[in-house]
């Protein structure tokens, strides 16, 4: 649910039909086909929660071939998550051990075009999650283990040019849903909890203006689709509390995803707030230098998360540079201070075969 690269980052994090680029595998795989290059390369790394402490980050690899005569592509990416290093402590407040949680997802992806302005794209990932080392539960016999789980992703995309006011233009939408997998568990007791299974879908704008200079303007909306927690009465009958508002979260992976949809407690009003808002404008001169801006809006009783974000880009042959910043809406919050950074390689500019810049 972080964002991996710094494009999008910059954007707001939106990016369900921003142009393609070496890390659309993350935002929407099926916008590879349309990707004007034939293969990439991105690494990009992200220092998270820089206010609270220094050892947190998000790394990311990600690349892209197309095939053929350019009506499919496959891509891959690797994303590891530092969490730091952590002390555990039993009740008292005892240290017991440390270790550095960590996890990571190996992503695969294979995209086709379906038609001259449509293509779609599925990707497989293995999410391995290791948050305790194994250690055991003082004064239980719980025995942790680290967490992992397959999933996939389905995707579709739309691109069309067509002309708006005199002006060259170029509008597009996508969709991904994504996280479409097992439950996951990090002990022996059989307690199993869902993997963040998203929707994400939103249309973007771009407009030629001359030769020299494009402006893009998108947007995305994206939903959670697990079952929300119900609200609980205090009387319990056969062992379990009963539900007051909501629906029942112990459910499968397929029920939880239709339910997601309306079994919010506060009904349709909060499910409304369940809703992510993001979007952006990005700015390119000459194919060269970008500037980006975007904005991000979560709902206060849904995490709360509010903030403007900056960024710019830079291509030149072979290389391409682009950094993101973070500022969120109050003073003191754990996101301030946030960047990133994505360093991407064009290898079909080693051939000569040119730079496009932003694509």
């Amino acid at each position: 649910m972080i964002s991996p690269d710094a494009r999008a980052g910059g954007m707001g994090d939106a990016g369900a039909a921003s142009s393609p680029d070496v890390n659309s595998i993350h935002w929407n795989p099926a916008k590879m086909t349309f990707n004007e290059k034939k293969i990439g390369i991105g690494i990009s790394y992200t220092p998270w929660l820089r206010a609270l402490v220094p050892d947190i980050n998000l790394a990311y690899v990600s690349a892209f071939s197309k095939l053929g005569d350019g009506n499919q592509a496959l891509s891959g990416s690797l994303r590891f998550f530092s969490l730091g290093n952590i002390d555990f402590t039993d009740v008292d407040g005892n240290n017991i051990g440390q270790f550095n949680p960590s996890e990571f997802a190996l992503d695969g992806s294979y995209s086709r075009k379906l038609g001259e302005n449509f293509s779609g794209g599925v990707s497989l990932r293995f999410i391995h999650s290791n948050l305790t080392g194994g250690i055991a539960v003082p004064g239980s016999n719980t025995q942790t283990k680290a967490g992992n789980s397959v999933a996939a992703d389905g995707s579709g995309y739309f691109q069309k040019e067509i002309e708006l006011s005199g002006k060259d233009a170029v509008f597009s939408a996508g969709f991904n849903i994504s996280n479409i997998g097992s439950k996951i568990t990090y002990s022996e007791t059989g307690t199993k909890d869902f993997i963040p299974i998203n929707l994400r879908i939103g249309p973007a704008l771009k407009i030629k203006l001359n030769e020299y200079n494009d402006l893009t303007f998108l947007a995305d909306f994206h939903k959670l689709l697990v079952p929300t927690p119900p609200v609980y009465s205090d009387q319990v009958v056969d062992g379990e509390y009963l539900i007051l508002a909501g629906k029942d979260p112990e459910v499968g992976v397929p029920q939880g995803i239709f339910q997601s949809f309306g079994d919010a407690p506060g009904g349709g009003k909060e499910e409304l707030r369940e809703i992510n808002i993001c979007g952006g404008m990005e700015y390119w001169y000459d194919k060269q230098f970008a500037f980006r801006a975007g904005y991000f809006y979560e709902h206060a009783t849904k995490g709360n998360r509010k903030y403007f974000t900056l960024g710019a880009g830079l291509r030149y042959n072979v290389f391409g540079l682009d950094f993101a910043y973070l500022i969120p809406t109050e003073q003191r919050n754990p996101l301030e201070n946030t960047l990133r950074f994505t360093l991407s390689f064009d290898f079909e500019a080693l051939g000569g075969g040119g730079d496009d810049g932003g694509e």
